[in-house]
């Protein structure tokens, strides 16, 4: 790498700083009024919990007085796409799709809303508790790939608002 390109390199941050770039997250950030202030309904089941630990991850634990309200409805189901000759399963898909709505908690007035997707997949070989580890990680990993959808879109939705 010759001493002009890591120059420019080094010089990217604060190139972008002067033309008024901040990251979305940032405290300052078009979407940083996310941050602590996104209270998701209590999890009724695991897909749930994992869902909203994703979401407390993201965009951090909420404050008591957390000033929105995030509802969510999650569908999976698994589908086998591997078969041996003597139809046997020996792959899932794990597929999911997550319904939300966030809203300002003292007006309910809807901020964004929308639906995601994704899928995630599985081996079905080994030993009875190994497949249902196998497809306990697979929940996991999807409930991290639906929340990582809806805090993209989540900061989208409220930086485009302004």
């Amino acid at each position: 790498m010759s001493w002009s390109d890591r120059r420019a390199f080094l010089l990217a941050p604060l190139i972008l700083a002067a033309c008024g770039f901040t990251p979305a997250l940032a405290p300052e950030g078009p979407a940083g009024r996310l941050r602590g202030a996104v209270r998701a309904d209590d999890p009724t089941d695991r897909n749930g919990f994992d869902f909203v630990a994703r979401i407390e991850e993201r965009l951090g634990r909420p404050a008591d007085d957390a000033g929105l309200a995030l509802s969510y409805t999650i569908t999976t189901w698994k589908t086998g796409v591997a078969v041996t000759a003597d139809n046997r399963t020996t792959r899932y898909d794990l597929s999911g799709v997550l319904e939300y709505r966030l809203r300002e908690a003292a007006t309910d007035r809807t901020m964004a809303s929308g639906r995601v997707s994704g899928f995630t997949g599985y081996a079905a070989t080994g030993s009875t508790v190994a497949l249902l580890a196998a497809e306990e990680d697979a929940a996991r990993r999807l409930m991290v790939i639906l929340a990582d959808q809806v805090v993209t879109r989540l900061v989208a939705a409220l930086a485009a608002r302004g």
